[in-house]
């Protein structure tokens, strides 16, 4: 079995103390990666090395290492969560990369997504989205079998499909306009899909929409980076639903 090469990269990682604070770029150089490793696991390589020289390590979001749970937002390279499609940050391997590689990383860049340090960034305006009506308050009783409630599979594939969204905010990263329609979209979507959600999809769109619009994100221009950038694959189509919504609900008196 032969063994694993060894990767020499260059790193030029964003630093920032605080959202109050200037940042910078800064250069390190790793020299012990491999093509196994994945990008967190560089960073974790970095920041063992900076902790023994005694320096301050670079802080980033990470969670489950999955690709399921969206916490690690990085813009590597100016793509967001790097340069293979329909994949998280977690799950990108250096094999992507080659040896002597100069990466450069930073994080998401958005007025709704201050810097909290370095790479960590404050995505709490998507809880504030999400608590605007992201939700189901009727009444739909008791949990009844699953197959009671009939529901047209091609509904069911597409609000699965919504219901994918991780909330990682590559969307927003990517999109020129810092627009968050498409996390919204997807929300509105795998809601007023089903059964259960659809009697409040015209007042959750006009709720999450005007929640959005308040917490400074951009608009959408149809710039189509927001689908090229999700590492779920969510398409534009949500969007087009969302804004049906939107207008017969403004067109209703919806509030």
């Amino acid at each position: 079995m032969s063994e694993k090469k060894t990767m020499t990269l260059y790193l030029k990682i964003w630093r920032q103390q605080n959202s109050k604070s200037l940042g910078r770029m800064e250069s390190y150089t790793v020299e012990e990666a491999n093509e196994d490793m994945s990008f967190l696991e560089l960073l974790d390589l970095l920041n063992e090395k900076l902790i023994t020289q005694n320096a301050d390590p670079v802080a980033f979001d990470h969670d489950c290492r999955e690709g399921i749970c969206g916490m690690c937002s990085l813009m590597i390279d100016g793509r967001a969560h790097g340069p293979r499609a329909l994949t998280t940050t977690c799950q990108l391997h250096l094999r992507e990369f080659e040896d002597g590689d100069t990466i450069v990383i930073e994080p998401w860049r958005s007025k709704a997504f201050p810097v909290l340090k370095d790479l960590m960034v404050d995505r709490s305006s998507f809880d504030e989205v999400m608590a605007a009506g992201g939700y189901v308050s009727v009444n739909t009783g008791h949990t009844q079998d699953a197959n009671a409630l009939l529901v047209p599979k091609e509904k069911a594939d597409k609000a699965m499909d919504a219901a994918s969204c991780i909330g990682c905010g590559a969307c927003v990263a990517a999109c020129p306009n810092g627009s968050a329609m498409l996390f919204v979209a997807a929300k509105v979507s795998q809601l007023a899909l089903l059964p259960q959600g659809s009697p409040e999809k015209k007042k959750r769109a006009f709720q999450m929409v005007n929640k959005m619009d308040e917490l400074g994100f951009g608009n959408c221009t149809n710039a189509a980076e927001c689908e090229a950038s999700c590492p779920k694959g969510i398409d534009l189509s949500h969007i087009a639903r969302m804004n049906r919504l939107y207008a017969k609900a403004c067109a209703k008196g919806t509030s």
